[in-house]
């Protein structure tokens, strides 16, 4: 897992299921586009949104795909154990680079042994199989944050099941320092400003719900350390503050690819409405368009 890796979303049909052949596709587009890697169902995939059952359905019909799977992170987290193991189990069995773990996190303030017990559960029901774990820290939404020291402590623990950090909360100095416990973690901030340092320095890559957008402008940056192209992905990635990704993301895709139910989102969000999607496009288009 390395380079530019875009939190694709998961298309859902009108019943609200995940759509294995529209994913399938897309994740070939994107792959065709600019992404060096996926991370499949994660926050930006909307994977808490869906039952267990319909995470594993869209991860076996991936596992059948002809998508590479070496480049393929799946999120595994949950707030049940039992449910964080089997989604884990799954992506040993279909194939997946690396399962991506949310902490538990609905229970707040929970101690930090919480937090190891509830890895340790993990770790030790698919030692069998053992796909690498990404620890995934987003604590603006899960709640939970997770420390330099206590990935520190997860990485002493469990050794190379431990394989990185995926880190949304944008602390750079953070991301670092899990960096910097030891050279073959493999880290990923959710900010495209820092593909450059991707290049040469402790970043892994990136992996951004933007990216399912400007990939082809963050490609350039981190293949080619073009810093032009890396300014015009920001500012891409800045149209969307204050919007949630979700469903703008899935607009403007729909729009691009001209595939309507590519907007779809499931509960709780609601889909951008059309106006809002046309002027979110024409401002993406107008950055893209600059010579």
């Amino acid at each position: 897992m390395h380079g530019v890796a875009p939190a694709i979303v998961t298309p859902v049909d009108r019943r609200g299921e995940p759509d294995a052949g529209a994913f399938v596709e897309l994740a070939h587009w994107m792959l065709e586009n600019g992404a060096d890697a996926l991370n499949v169902l994660g926050t930006t995939g909307e994977a808490t949104s869906f039952s267990r059952a319909q995470r594993l359905s869209l991860m076996q019909a991936v596992g059948r795909s002809s998508l590479p799977h070496e480049s393929l992170m799946v999120g595994t987290g949950a707030a049940a154990v039992s449910d964080a193991v089997a989604l884990t189990q799954a992506a040993a069995a279909n194939g997946f680079a690396g399962a991506l773990v949310l902490p538990p996190f609905y229970y707040k303030n929970v101690p930090e042994d919480g937090v190891v017990r509830y890895f340790d559960a993990v770790v030790s029901a698919t030692a069998s199989a053992p796909a690498p774990l990404y620890l995934y820290n987003f604590p603006a939404l899960s709640g939970v944050a997770l420390s330099a020291a206590l990935a520190k402590r997860l990485v002493g623990l469990f050794g190379e099941r431990i394989a990185g950090l995926k880190d949304s909360s944008g602390d750079v100095p953070l991301a670092r320092a899990v960096a910097a416990i030891d050279p073959r973690l493999r880290v990923f901030p959710s900010n495209e400003a820092t593909l450059l340092d991707a290049r040469d320095g402790p970043f892994a890559g990136c992996i951004s719900a933007s990216a399912c957008v400007n990939g082809a402008l963050c490609a350039r940056a981190y293949r080619l350390g073009d810093k032009a192209a890396l300014d015009k992905a920001v500012r891409i990635r800045k149209l969307f503050e204050g919007l949630h990704y979700v469903p703008s993301v899935k607009a403007l895709l729909a729009r691009r690819l001209r595939k309507p139910g590519l907007a779809r989102v499931l509960a709780p969000f609601v889909e951008m409405p059309e106006a809002d999607a046309a002027r979110l496009a024409a401002a993406v288009d107008a950055i893209l368009a600059e010579a």
